[in-house]
């Protein structure tokens, strides 16, 4: 049996990671977060440990003595990284660089969950693995810095870039851009939502099954897990409204420059999934399909 620590196992991708994995008799699941346990089962065991704590993460590895230990830990809403980068740095770049550093001391495998805003969005293609990031905010700094330490302390790695995860949230969970089309459609509430930024929306159980496939495949490197459709937020909003019979009428498509966001967004940050379905069969729902099974 198999020893799998997942970091972040209280968030939203990460508690999918988790159950996914625990189902599976073949692996040992040992949870990690800084709260307590938001859905305690038979199946997984939890530790609550504070990944900022260098001493504490060695001690977790010490104790735990993973084969792999997966990251889904993150400050990523990107206006609160902006205004709060001493936090953000603790957790994205500090925090995953210890994390790294043990990995290596334990000869545990390390996975790591990165993102498309890694990149300024000025590409007229999906973007490939092998593209030079260039970050236009805080939070993309990060995260790519947190890459870099990474691939620099790790023999035994796979980074794991996804885009605008959604899929069904827990009690306690953050939701995300589908689901909150859809709570404000049924409402009767109007809501805006940026028509000019591109991305490849990514269905959680997705990233879960891409994670598994890497969990003891031989290669190094940056793998990115995400959609196949390429398409704007505000269609991902009408695509919500249209599979559940909502009024479509309540969605008011802005302009970046309408929207006023407080920091920069890319334009355009798809990902070209190819290597992933080359190397790991990789195989993501259509987002029709990912918004059928999140909202049945």
């Amino acid at each position: 049996m198999k020893n799998i620590l997942i970091i972040g196992a209280n968030g939203f991708t990460g508690r999918r990671i988790v159950n996914e994995l625990a189902a599976n008799q073949a692996y040992n699941v040992i949870g990690c977060s800084l709260s307590n346990d938001i859905a305690p089962n038979q199946q997984h065991r939890f530790i609550r440990t504070d990944i900022r704590d260098a001493t504490a993460v060695k001690s977790l590895l010490e104790e735990v003595r993973p084969h792999v230990v997966i990251n889904t830990a993150a400050l990523s809403v990107p206006d609160y990284c902006e205004n709060h980068r001493e936090e953000a740095r603790a957790i994205n770049v500090t925090a995953v660089e210890q994390l790294a550093r043990a990995c290596e001391q334990q000869g545990s495998r390390f996975i790591h969950l990165s993102t498309d805003f890694v990149f300024d969005g000025h590409a007229d293609r999906l973007y490939v693995e092998s593209d030079k990031p260039h970050p236009i905010n805080f939070y993309g700094v990060t995260k790519l810095e947190g890459e870099q330490q990474v691939a620099e302390k790790c023999s035994n790695y796979a980074i794991v870039r996804v885009v605008v995860v959604y899929g069904k949230a827990l009690p306690g969970q953050h939701g995300n851009i589908l689901q909150l089309v859809a709570n404000k459609l049924r409402a009767g509430e109007t809501i805006r939502v940026v028509s000019d930024q591109w991305r490849t929306p990514t269905f959680v159980g997705d990233v879960a099954r891409g994670v598994e496939q890497l969990l003891f495949h031989p290669g190094n490197g940056i793998y990115h897990l995400c959609g196949s459709d390429c398409l704007t937020i505000a269609e991902m909003a009408y695509r919500v409204a249209d599979i559940l019979q909502l009024d479509a009428s309540l969605i008011r498509p802005v302009t970046t420059e309408e929207m006023q966001e407080a920091i920069p967004r890319p334009r355009f940050s798809g990902l070209s999934i190819a290597k992933a379905q080359q190397e790991i069969k990789y195989k993501p729902h259509t987002l029709d399909e990912g918004i059928k099974e999140m909202f049945s």
